[in-house]
């Protein structure tokens, strides 16, 4: 009897790998009964990832949308599942573990079927309480192994951490192919030596198709005893996304498996839909390069939701590189260019840094470490120069073990720095705090919510849920895309006045601050001048004292906030943006002199 290989629709990923938002609710609520009707779906991926961050960024309750777009699918037995970090949980920097436990005891109650749980460093500690939590909560606990290609990533590698887990209690396995470059033929012995040792333990596979693997490794892992395939459908499909599912239901059909069919009037109808969230609005904020696949990413390994951003930064960077080599009496260099010689810095960097799976946040800060070594580089300066603080964070070991041995000259910055390395179980550094927003939710008079929902969004993402409730996410999301809107050439409704703000002269600003620093920010978003003020707050008055390193203010992100600091210690002798501006990544918004 032909074995039966089953398909999960990736809707979330889908849009999160194509651009910055995903579709509101009303809009999910519209596309899922079409999606049931395909009729070759057990499984979606519904929420998790940054899909409760960006239902807030557009000012609206994350739980009341993954309720209502898990309702339809549960009702018919098509299983859910969400994905989290691990450590990180649903953001980007690492969770208490009380907060951690009472999400899955959440999204499951919300009808969430499955928590997919990764750690970017596939390191078992961190993945030990997604396991426990997940069982405990109600969920199938499924543990996902962050997919390279490298010397240390071996299939002996990948089960030393199926041993762990399994004995922790998951319930699946995931080859978690982020970027795309596993090899097929290594992905199906790994599969293979997963079923032959564990027979009991699902697997199921996901990969981007990024440059061009994943559907050979697709026909690979089903060959060695997967039981599910993530897959993709136009018109968000292929590129740096996944393989369509029409593709791959024929191609193991074909290979002899039994596979469901597919209704292609459904089919037709959900991709319609699609188009038309992408016309609505979304399609403004995806990038064009997301649809195009790349055989450059077999070297670099970076995933595809990466592309869109470093080709971000270096059209930022672009323009002062140039003047740099200008400077220098150089050849100015291309984008294209630029481009290349940003892959081979990540290729350089990566075994130097531990061959860290490059999903994220790891893959932004090898991406970072990558893009500052370039611009120091081409100005003759020494590589490692500038090293953030996360990335700092993981070299010492703060967020987990790294898979490889770090390189000699990184070793020697931590002892340059008088830095130590962490051996510890990382999340013994984060103590529990759920008592703390406990009483935040008492002293705003807020509801905790259903089954502790609304308690659980101010503790995961306390900034954005604050935003959310005060009304500033709406508005922002409402200016950002009259933002949009406006260079793509749409017509732009004006709904409030528009203030013309003085224009900034830098030069001018230096010239009477000779002594002065400029202040830049890191990141493109929206400033957020006090981390734990909810209300409008003004930006640091003329004359405040500052202290180099530490946080002046910080920038809104679609995935987080990012730090701006002081670049000296002394004083601030001019400020250019108020709470809540768009700032564009290294914009100087103030000088400290």
């Amino acid at each position: 009897m032909a074995k039966e290989i089953k398909f999960s629709l990736l809707y979330r990923d889908m849009w999160q790998s194509s651009g910055k938002y995903v579709p509101k609710v009303a809009q999910l609520k519209q596309i899922a009964p079409v999606i049931i009707d395909m009729g070759c779906f057990d499984r979606v991926e519904t929420n998790g990832g940054a899909f409760e961050q960006v239902n807030l960024l557009f000012g609206e309750n994350p739980n009341k949308a993954v309720r209502e777009w898990t309702a339809p699918f549960n009702k018919v037995g098509i299983q859910t599942h969400m994905l989290e970090r691990g450590l990180n949980a649903l953001r980007m920097n690492p969770v208490p573990e009380d907060v951690r436990e009472l999400m899955y005891k959440v999204k499951a109650k919300q009808g969430t079927n499955i928590a997919r749980s990764f750690c970017g460093l596939n390191d078992h500690r961190n993945l030990k309480g997604s396991v426990i939590g997940a069982k405990k909560g109600g969920m199938i606990s499924q543990v996902a192994l962050s997919i390279t290609y490298s010397p240390v990533h071996t299939v002996e590698y990948y089960m030393g951490v199926v041993d762990k887990v399994v004995e922790y209690g998951c319930d699946e396995i995931c080859l978690k192919d982020m970027a795309g470059i596993g090899r097929p033929a290594f992905l199906g012995r790994l599969t293979a030596e997963i079923k032959k040792k564990y027979p009991h333990i699902v697997v199921q596979y996901h990969g981007h198709s990024g440059p061009g693997f994943s559907v050979a490794s697709m026909l690979e892992v089903a060959r060695a005893g997967a039981e599910y395939i993530d897959v993709a459908m136009e018109p968000l499909s292929w590129g740096k996304i996944h393989p369509d599912v029409i593709t791959i239901q024929a191609m193991l059909k074909d290979a002899g498996f039994k596979v469901k069919d597919i209704n292609m009037d459904a089919y037709m109808e959900a991709r319609r839909l699609t188009q038309t969230f992408i016309d609505d609005y979304l399609g403004y904020f995806i990038e064009p390069t997301n649809y195009h696949c790349s055989s450059l990413l077999v070297g670099c390994g970076l995933p595809g939701g990466m592309m869109g951003s470093m080709m971000a930064d270096l059209k930022g960077f672009h323009g002062a590189i140039n003047m740099s080599l200008r400077n220098q009496g150089k050849k100015e260099v291309t984008l294209n260019e630029l481009a290349v010689m940003l892959f081979q810095e990540v290729e350089y960097v990566w075994p130097r840094l531990g061959y860290p799976p490059l999903v994220t946040p790891f893959s932004q800060y090898v991406k970072n470490t990558a893009l500052m070594n370039l611009m120091h580089t081409l100005k003759g300066e020494p590589r490692w120069k500038t090293i953030d603080k996360d990335t700092m964070n993981m070299i010492l070991g703060k967020t987990g073990t790294l898979p490889g041995p770090l390189a000699p000259e990184i070793i020697e910055i931590v002892k340059e720095k008088g830095l130590e390395f962490y051996t510890g179980n990382p999340q013994d550094a984060f103590p529990n705090e759920l008592p703390k927003f406990e009483q935040m939710m008492k002293d705003e008079g807020w509801d905790r919510g259903q089954d502790d929902e609304e308690l659980f969004e101010l503790a995961m993402h306390e900034r954005q849920y604050r935003d959310y409730k005060s009304g500033i996410a709406k508005e922002r999301f409402e200016k950002d895309l009259e933002a949009a809107k406006a260079k793509a050439g749409a017509p732009i409704i004006v709904t409030r006045p528009v203030v013309e703000m003085p224009k900034f002269d830098v030069a001018a600003v230096a010239a009477q601050y000779p002594n002065a620093l400029p202040v830049q920010v890191t990141a493109k978003g929206n400033i957020v001048w006090q981390y734990d003020v909810v209300a409008e707050s003004t930006a640091p008055a003329i004359g405040d004292k500052v202290e180099e390193g530490k946080p002046i203010c910080y920038v809104q992100t679609y995935y987080g906030l990012e730090e701006v600091k002081a670049p000296k210690t002394g004083k601030i002798v001019y400020v250019d943006v108020k709470q809540n501006d768009k700032v564009e990544k290294n914009q100087i918004v103030a000088f400290v002199e």
